[in-house]
C-alpha cells in the first residue's frame, strides 16, 4: 500500500441519457458541475477544500473539460485541472492519475472521473492538403498507425464472436439480463445519481421479451478466418452494443492527513490501478489483461475475492469473453445492469463503472470488502481499479 493513501469520501453520477436525449443541450460542464457539486456536498467540503480536479473526456476536441467544469462548478481559481483523453479509458485512468497526486503530495483533495457530451461532440474533419480540396469528416481517428491494427470496435467484437463461436442468442441473452437487472434495480440506484435536466434515471434500459430482441436488426457479422463468412448465429444485433450516450461519475479522494484536518471519515480506499496495452486489433480483450494486471499489484489477489464486478461492456460478447477467461460466474458481473443496459459515455464510462462499485460497496457495508472496475478502449488499451471498503 502507499505511503499516503487515497481514501474515498464521495461518488457520484448523473444519469445516462442516450445520444440525442435527454442531455442533448448540455455540454460538458453543464453535465459535470452538478455531480461535482453533489460530490462536495455529500463529503461536507467547500469548493475550496479541492486542489485538482482530473476528469477523462474523449470527444470534446481539445481544450481542457476539466476546468471547464471546475470554473463551472465554482471551484477557485488556483484549482488546477487535468483532462486525461485515453478514449474509453479516461476515466479509469483519471482516477488513478488523482491517486498519483495525492501520494505525491502535490494534492490533498482531488475530484476525479469522466465526463462526456456527446450529442454536443464537435464535427471531425480532416484538413485538406491543398487549397482544391475539400474537408474529409470522419467519425473517428485512428488509434494504430497501421490500418491492418485498427479495426471498426463493432467489426471487431463481431470477428471475436464469430472465432470464438458465441452464438448471436447467447449474446442477446447476456444483453437482455443486463436490460432486465437495470430495470428491477432501478430504485436502487437512485442514490448515486444527481438528476440533471430533470433525467433522475437511466433512460435507456428497455423491457424486452426475447421474441422482440430477435427481432433486432445485424448490425455486424464476422469473418471466421480469412475468407470464410460466419454464419448470422453468431452476429451481433443491435441489442448486444453499447449505445452512444452522455454523462458523468466522479468520486472525491483525499489523503488520511486531509481527512483528519475535516474531520471527515472516508468510507472507501484506492488500492491499486493498472493502464495497460494489448493487441490493437481485437481491443475488447484489454480490460481482462488490465484486471489481470491490477490484481496482480494487490498482491495477487484473485478476482473471486472481489465482492463487487463491474465491466463496461461496450458489447455483449466482451462481457461474455472477459467472464470466461478470468473464470467469473457471469451473474457476478454488473449485477445491477452494466453499460450494455445504460449508454456508452466513453471519457465517463470506466468512472460510472467505479461509481457503482462503492454504491454496492456501500450496500454490503463489510469492512474489508473490494470491489473492481475495468474497461478496454480503441487501440488496444485497458485500465481496471481495485477499491477497498473501510467502514
Amino acid at each position: 500500500m502507499p505511503d499516503r493513501p487515497a481514501l474515498i469520501a464521495a461518488w457520484a453520477r448523473s444519469a445516462i441519457a442516450p445520444h440525442g436525449g435527454a442531455f442533448r443541450a448540455l455540454h460538458v460542464h453543464d453535465i459535470g458541475a452538478p455531480v461535482l457539486h453533489a460530490l462536495l456536498q455529500r463529503a461536507g467540503l467547500q469548493a475550496g477544500d479541492v486542489d485538482a480536479v482530473v476528469l477523462g473526456n474523449a470527444l470534446g476536441a481539445g481544450g481542457n473539460p476539466a476546468r471547464m467544469v471546475a470554473l463551472a462548478a465554482g471551484l477557485p481559481d488556483r484549482c488546477a485541472a487535468y483532462s486525461v483523453d485515453t478514449q474509453c479509458c479516461a476515466g479509469l485512468d483519471a482516477v488513478a492519475m488523482a491517486a498519483g497526486l495525492l501520494a505525491s503530495g502535490q494534492a490533498q483533495v482531488v475530484v476525479a472521473g469522466g465526463v462526456e457530451a456527446w450529442s454536443r461532440a464537435p464535427i471531425r474533419q480532416h484538413r485538406p492538403l491543398t487549397l482544391d480540396e475539400a474537408p474529409v469528416a470522419y467519425e473517428r481517428p485512428a488509434f494504430a498507425p497501421d490500418p491492418a491494427r485498427d479495426p471498426d470496435l463493432l467489426q471487431a467484437a463481431a470477428d471475436y464472436a464469430a472465432a470464438h463461436q458465441i452464438s448471436r442468442a447467447q449474446q442477446d441473452a447476456y444483453a437482455l439480463h443486463s436490460h432486465t437487472q437495470a430495470l428491477a434495480q432501478r430504485d436502487a440506484l437512485a442514490g448515486e445519481i444527481v438528476p440533471i435536466a430533470g433525467l433522475q434515471h437511466d433512460a435507456y434500459p428497455r423491457a424486452l421479451r426475447p421474441a422482440m430482441a430477435a427481432r433486432l436488426p445485424v448490425q455486424a457479422v464476422g469473418a471466421a478466418g480469412d475468407t470464410a463468412a460466419t454464419p448470422v448465429g453468431c452476429a451481433v444485433s443491435t441489442l448486444a452494443i453499447s449505445t452512444r450516450a452522455d454523462g458523468a461519475g466522479m468520486v472525491l479522494m483525499m489523503t488520511e492527513a486531509a481527512a483528519r484536518q475535516r474531520g471527515i471519515r472516508p468510507v472507501a480506499q484506492w488500492q491499486a490501478s493498472a493502464s495497460v496495452g494489448s493487441d490493437p486489433a481485437m481491443p475488447l480483450l484489454a480490460a481482462e489483461a488490465a484486471t489481470r494486471a491490477v490484481l496482480q499489484r494487490a498482491g495477487g489477489l484473485a478476482l473471486q475475492a472481489c465482492e463487487v464486478v463491474e465491466l463496461h461492456d461496450a458489447f455483449a460478447v466482451q462481457g461474455l469473453a472477459f467472464c470466461e477467461a478470468l473464470h467469473l460466474d457471469v451473474t457476478r458481473l454488473n449485477r445491477r445492469g452494466g453499460g450494455i443496459a445504460r449508454g456508452h459515455p466513453i471519457g465517463a464510462s470506466g468512472a460510472i463503472a467505479l461509481v457503482r462499485v462503492l454504491a454496492d460497496l456501500q450496500q454490503l457495508g463489510r469492512a474489508g470488502a473490494r470491489g473492481l472496475a475495468a474497461i478496454a478502449g480503441a487501440g488496444g488499451i485497458g485500465a481496471a481499479t481495485l477499491v477497498r471498503w473501510r467502514a
